[in-house]
């Protein structure tokens, strides 16, 4: 198995199923909906739509597309000092943009 599998495996484990994790520790009473809304923030990568080529698997998203920008991600910090929806709105988006740092610094490319 080479790099690229195992770099690809971590990401949508890290997009698709850890965020049950995160639904089920800290939101147990209404992890259904809270995982509904953590998949929801990958909306996030429609701003890709806007990248030539829209995919390219050595780009580094954080920094490059408009939603993860540093001046989005201080927005997705702000948003953790909101109550309810927002607030897990924001550790969704957050959590996102850690996955993509983790995709581009920590494997191969």
């Amino acid at each position: 198995m080479d790099c690229f599998f195992w770099k690809t495996c971590s990401h949508y484990f890290l997009h698709l199923i850890f965020p049950t994790f995160i639904a089920l520790i800290f939101y147990r009473d209404h992890w259904k909906k809270v995982y509904c809304i953590l998949l929801a923030t990958m909306l996030v990568d429609l701003d890709h739509l806007f990248a030539d080529p829209v995919f390219d698997p050595s780009r580094n998203s954080i920094g490059f597309h408009i939603l993860h920008s540093y001046y989005a991600i201080a927005v997705y910090f702000l948003m953790l000092f909101f109550k309810g929806n927002i607030r897990i709105i924001g550790i969704g988006l957050l959590f996102h943009m850690l996955t993509d740092f983790q995709d581009y610094h920590f494997w191969c490319h």
